[in-house]
């Protein structure tokens, strides 16, 4: 079934190639799916620095609060 009209559009970033460059508006459009792409980025970097989760064997609700227990440890120490 297709989308409505007016409905929610999901856009991929235009890759710039070596002959072909992007133009400001471009540039513009390829920003905004970054900005929302970075954050998480980030916070999976972060957690691969945390040895302890690559032996985790527990249950998905326990590791997710610890995961979130060390996302806030790991922001607390990136904001010091």
């Amino acid at each position: 079934m297709a989308a409505p009209m007016g409905g929610p559009v999901s856009r991929l970033p235009r890759p710039a190639g070596r002959t072909h460059k992007l133009t400001p508006d471009q540039k513009e459009a390829n920003r905004a799916p970054a900005i929302g792409r970075a954050p998480v980025k980030h916070g999976f970097a972060h957690l691969k620095n945390w040895r302890i989760l690559i032996k985790l064997r527990t249950d998905p609700a326990r590791a997710t609060r610890l995961l979130r227990a060390l996302l806030v440890l790991t922001n607390i120490e990136i904001n010091r």
